[in-house]
């Protein structure tokens, strides 16, 4: 067994999205290569109607594959397609843009208010670019979830864990998406496929990152924001670890325990061109896109 490096750590930036919906954006619109398959990846949470209800009103995609988990309040959606429906707390949705697809995504909180979901945006083969658009809704009752015998639970949200899979199939990144809570002190090991690129975001609690160069758990330092900062103090709010190749994560839990997800998937590796909501692999592509929502001819009937 090898631990995968901790390659960088840094805290999700805040940004704006949508008609005014703030969120915390851990990755995406700066090198595509860097999280490869995955493009970007979001944190939308608030306790304030005003931060979220504006939504993300009608817009496109096409050449993408959007993961959306809710964890708090419900997230409604419509699109092109003519499908309408409403995502509750802990369901999941994969949308396949393909060769293009309209739709809208408006948030709403629970009953105190509070609104929290992750968005990834996983990017499409050349191959597929064009596929015929499609949905999966997934309530959170059908997520599988373990628990391991030191207290340890892992919801399967994308994938497999222990033999245990989740009900979605079909994702071109081929992802493992899992949500993980560790206890208070405990020590965790989890494997993830050496030919795949991973990821951690933590989001709950604190806790540590084993690194290849200090296989128990020893502090590192890490640069954030321009700040040398001990990970032992990163709280988890919002911290994105990256990890170099290897063949299992380790995990040591802070005094409060920590809750994360654990995501990675098989890179592409072709040529990207990206503008706004469009993900092509070249610019004559993107730009026959553009054009194309110009002039009416974005949306194509099915094959």
């Amino acid at each position: 067994m090898s631990i995968r490096p901790v390659l960088e750590t840094r805290r999700a930036q805040p940004t704006m999205e949508g008609a005014g919906v703030r969120l915390h954006r851990a990755f995406g619109f700066a090198d595509p290569t860097e999280a490869d398959p995955f493009l970007l990846f979001d944190d939308f949470r608030g306790d304030r109607p005003s931060d979220y209800q504006a939504g993300f009103p009608w817009h496109p995609h096409r050449g993408i594959e959007t993961i959306t988990y809710v964890l708090a309040g419900t997230v409604e959606h419509g699109d092109s397609l003519g499908n309408r429906g409403t995502l509750g707390a802990g369901s999941l949705q994969l949308m396949t843009a393909g060769r293009g697809i309209l739709h809208q995504e408006m948030p709403k909180g629970d009953a105190q208010g509070r609104m929290h979901g992750f968005q990834l945006w996983g990017n499409l083969p050349g191959a597929l670019k064009m596929t015929d658009p499609r949905y999966q809704d997934i309530p959170g009752l059908e997520l599988p979830e373990v628990t391991d015998d030191d207290g340890t639970s892992i919801k399967v949200v994308i994938g497999d864990y222990k033999g245990i899979r989740s009900p979605v199939d079909g994702i071109a990144a081929e992802p493992q998406y899992l949500d993980i809570f560790v206890p208070a002190g405990r020590k965790k090991r989890f494997k993830v496929d050496t030919y795949r690129r991973a990821f951690a975001y933590v989001f709950e609690g604190a806790a540590r990152f084993a690194d290849a160069s200090h296989p128990e758990g020893v502090l590192l330092e890490k640069e954030v924001a321009g700040q040398e900062v001990n990970i032992r103090d990163l709280s988890g709010n919002r911290t994105l670890v990256r990890f170099g190749s290897g063949d299992e994560v380790t995990v040591q839990a802070g005094p409060e325990g920590v809750r994360f997800l654990l995501v990675s998937g098989a890179p592409i590796e072709e040529p990207v061109a990206w503008a706004g909501p469009i993900v092509m692999n070249t610019q004559a592509e993107l730009q026959q896109a553009f054009a194309e929502l110009r002039n009416g001819t974005f949306i194509k009937p099915a094959h």
